[in-house]
């Protein structure tokens, strides 16, 4: 492999998309991966987003993209429903791959993806980025250095306004069978964040919700029927034994934001931002044999950047070229692989109810 990897990004865009707000100038400020190529859906965005990015290729076709020698690895950063067919190509033709999450618009695309990735012997991500929010990194460390001492009760709420309308571009997330609404990207993220600081349910149950059945499309002023859940509440335990309740929801108005309190035997943890933990910035706060919730600073050393989206993809970019060097997927110590997705939102597989 070249001294840096080389990478093509899928869904590259000048201005406007998740992938110009924060893959595109984490990877500008990589020393460690060269932005390659990148593909759009038309030949003159293609080519516009090279010029802006500095990408020496550009395609208006994945597959030519993945052909190509010249790239290492692949990055798939566009709507949910079109992650699967670009990862099982990039994977079958022995490129590494960095999703974004969900992996799949199912659980069964994922765990599909996940055993070609391992048989294929390939280092894979998935987009969890609040993994790399310095503030939940900083939960991570001082619950392992005993800040909590023994985790006996979590508790995780994440309430967001607005979800009796959209915008038209975002019309489409009402269907539920495209696998982009509450239940796998918000609670998907924000579970992860919390299994990623603690450990793994040992057991749950769950309840998921479509509390607004119709959506009122912004740009045409019509309402649109909705099937896309749009609450989720998980209550059960951990493997370490701790209880946990979590609460992620879409609300009409004034939704509180996240929250996510630790209680152990010697401490308290909470952790609050205003919106997901993979998009805001994180507030902590802790008590140590004590009543009284304190300011906890977050050391510097896990900001690389202040642009925050920008911040965590630099993270990720860090340990996922580690691991591509190293040739040991699982040397890599904050973002989540392949084989993750299956693990964050294990509601399919438990009992549930469906409102």
């Amino acid at each position: 492999m070249a001294e840096k990897v080389r990478l093509g990004l899928i869904g590259a865009s000048v201005t406007g998309t998740w992938s110009a707000r924060s893959h595109l100038p984490a990877l500008q400020a990589s020393s460690d991966v060269e932005l390659t190529a990148v593909c759009t859906t038309r030949a003159d965005s293609a080519e516009a987003a090279g010029r802006a990015w500095g990408a020496r290729l550009s395609f208006d076709d994945y597959r030519k993209m993945i052909a190509s020698p010249e790239i290492d690895a692949v990055a798939v950063v566009v709507r949910v429903p079109s992650h699967y067919a670009p990862s099982k190509a990039a994977l079958e033709a022995g490129k590494h791959v960095y999703c974004e999450w969900p992996l799949g618009r199912t659980t069964a695309e994922a765990v599909e993806l996940a055993t070609l990735a391992k048989a294929k012997g390939l280092v894979t991500a998935v987009g969890l980025q609040a993994r790399v929010n310095p503030a939940v990194m900083h939960v991570k460390e001082l619950i392992e250095a005993g800040f909590v001492g023994e985790v006996m009760a979590v508790h995780v709420s994440l309430l967001r306004e607005g979800v009796l309308s959209r915008p038209s571009h975002r019309t489409w997330q009402r269907d539920a069978e495209l696998g982009a609404h509450t239940l796998t990207i918000a609670t998907g993220h924000t579970v992860d964040a919390m299994r990623f600081v603690t450990c793994d349910f040992r057991r749950l149950s769950a309840m998921v919700a479509t509390q607004a059945r119709q959506w009122l499309d912004t740009g045409t002023n019509t309402l649109l029927d909705v099937t896309s859940p749009d609450n989720v509440l998980l209550s059960g335990q951990l493997s370490n034994g701790a209880v946990v309740s979590v609460h992620i929801g879409a609300i009409p108005f004034a939704g509180s934001g996240y929250r996510m309190e630790i209680y152990g035997r010697d401490g308290t943890l909470v952790a609050t931002g205003k919106d997901s933990p993979q998009l805001s910035e994180v507030s902590l706060h802790g008590a140590k044999g004590a009543n009284t919730l304190a300011a906890i600073p977050v050391p510097q050393r896990f900001t690389v950047r202040r642009a925050r989206h920008a911040v965590r993809r630099s993270h990720q970019c860090r340990s996922n070229v580690y691991s591509l060097h190293s040739g040991d997927p699982g040397r890599r110590k904050s973002p989540a692989e392949f084989r993750d997705s299956g693990r964050v939102a294990p509601v399919g597989r438990c009992h549930q109810a469906r409102v």
